[in-house]
């Protein structure tokens, strides 16, 4: 690498790995390479061999990839976002239509949707304009039971 030292070289990397890690935020991309990026870097400026250099970038990156990632991925998780299903879960209803199992019938409007519905306890029957109460969804049916004050 004739003209460009291998400090240049390793601020370079190091730059680019920090911007990477900064622009994907929460990620943990590249953080493992800065860490080696800067390992080389410091044995650059002492005067190290170039595979001396590679080595420890290889080295420490692969070294703090290896005994990190599993551990930080435990605790840093994307933030489930619920599902318009997941969200109607405690919600009051109106029943549209009769719920009956036995005869597979029912159908509940909440939070302006109109939703196929069954009830929890297989005797009842929900008569139509009955209030419920949506206790959780099961593919794409609501559960529901009768609403008490």
């Amino acid at each position: 690498m004739e003209g460009i030292s291998m400090v240049t070289v390793w601020i370079v990397l190091l730059a680019v790995f920090l911007i990477a890690e900064i622009l994907t935020v929460g990620a943990l991309v590249s953080i493992w390479f800065c860490f080696g990026s800067g390992a080389a870097l410091i044995c650059a400026l002492a005067g190290g061999g170039v595979g001396l250099q590679t080595g420890l970038f290889i080295g420490v990156s692969l070294i703090l990839l290896l005994l990190t990632r599993p551990f930080i991925k435990r605790f840093i998780r994307p933030k489930e976002s619920k599902t318009n299903a997941d969200r109607i879960v405690g919600f009051r209803a109106i029943v549209l239509e009769e719920i009956d199992n036995l005869h597979g019938t029912g159908s509940i409007e909440v939070d302006g949707k109109i939703w196929t519905a069954r009830s929890v306890m297989d005797n009842d029957i929900l008569p139509a304009g009955s209030e419920v109460l949506v206790e959780r969804i099961e593919g794409v049916k609501a559960m529901v039971r009768k609403y008490k004050l």
